[in-house]
C-alpha cells in the first residue's frame, strides 16, 4: 500500500518541479525580453519573435512530463 502511494507521489513530483522550472524560465525569458526591448526600442520585433519562441520551448518541457506520467 506504501509503495503505490510513494510511486503516484513521486509521478506527480517530478511534473510539479517539470513546471516550476518552466515557469521560472517564461519569467527569465519574459525579463529578460522587456529589459532588452527597454534599451532598445527599435528591436522590438525581433525581441518579441525570439521571446515567443522561446517561451514556447520553455513551456514544452511541462508538456513531455506530463506525457512521461501516464
Amino acid at each position: 500500500m506504501i509503495t503505490a502511494l510513494l510511486a503516484e507521489l513521486t509521478g506527480s513530483f517530478h511534473v510539479a518541479l517539470a513546471a516550476l522550472g518552466s515557469a521560472i524560465g517564461i519569467g527569465l525569458v519574459g525579463k529578460g525580453a522587456s529589459e532588452s526591448v527597454g534599451r532598445n526600442p527599435g528591436a522590438f520585433g525581433k525581441v518579441m519573435v525570439m521571446a515567443i519562441l522561446a517561451i514556447a520551448f520553455a513551456e514544452s518541457i511541462v508538456f513531455f512530463a506530463l506525457f512521461l506520467v501516464k
